[in-house]
């Protein structure tokens, strides 16, 4: 197996202030890249915070120039970067929760979210999910996190040989034990890492309960953030051992990585 480093950044995001969000996106995006990423996972709806109430109005089109920056800065780092946020189809009226994938060769690809929670239905549709991503050696499988509450989700990841199977959430302290417990399930039972990109503060009304985390194929927990703020959580792949590192942000000055 080669060397592969991949990271969760765990994000406040401001409600509905694309400016800003981008803007702290590339600050992680630029510490993280420090810290020798391959691969930056954020939440779901990282760019505008859960907020299905504003997401008709900040919904963008995947081509959007404001999001031009962040496409950019991940060719330049070299960095596969997975950002979340309301996506409107070209041609359509309907409004997706989607993750965009800035690859590490400029190149850009789509994932929507298949599986909605109850009351999404209202302002969002189901999306089509997308195809596994390729960084480095490794194929990586994107879930956004009602997916993974559906078992035969992570099933055809493994299925089409993902070996990381990567979850973009907003889970709350109440649901944290049992979404917790159910992803380091699918590690065990699929012998594939999950890595999981969970909000690090209050947003849409829920109080997320932060603690980001990585379970290497078998099940064995390797890192997790301890609780919620802004953090990177780690888990780097050397011959085939996993070994984890959590990076408090509001530790360091982040500046420019070029």
């Amino acid at each position: 197996m080669t060397d592969l480093d991949i990271c969760a950044a765990q994000f406040c995001s401001t409600s509905g202030d694309l400016n800003s969000n981008i803007a702290r996106h590339i600050q992680l995006m630029d510490l993280a890249a420090k810290h020798g990423v391959d691969f930056l996972l954020f939440p779901e709806l990282s760019l505008t915070g859960y907020e299905p109430s504003l997401a008709r109005e900040l919904a963008q089109a995947p081509d959007a120039e404001i999001l031009q920056p962040l496409r950019e800065l991940a060719r330049q780092l070299a960095m596969t970067t997975v950002v979340g946020l309301p996506l409107r189809q070209p041609d359509s009226d309907a409004i997706m929760i989607g993750a965009l994938v800035f690859a590490a060769d400029g190149s850009q690809v789509t994932y929507t979210k298949q599986h909605l929670h109850s009351g999404e239905e209202a302002v969002f549709t189901p999306g089509d999910g997308g195809a596994l991503l390729r960084v480095g050696s490794e194929n990586l499988a994107l879930s956004i996190c009602a997916d993974f509450t559906h078992p035969s989700h992570a099933h055809a990841a493994a299925l089409k040989g993902a070996g990381v199977y990567a979850t973009s959430v907003l889970i709350s302290e109440n649901g944290y034990a049992r979404d917790s417990e159910l992803l380091q399930g699918y590690a065990k039972e699929h012998s594939m890492g999950v890595l999981m990109a969970n909000h690090g503060g209050p947003s849409g009304g829920w109080a997320c309960a932060g603690r980001s985390a990585f379970w290497s194929p078998g099940g064995d927990l390797v890192a997790s953030a301890t609780g919620t703020g802004d953090c990177l959580v780690i888990a780097r792949r050397r011959q085939g051992v996993w070994q984890g590192q959590v990076v408090d942000v509001s530790l360091h000055s982040v500046l420019p990585a070029l």
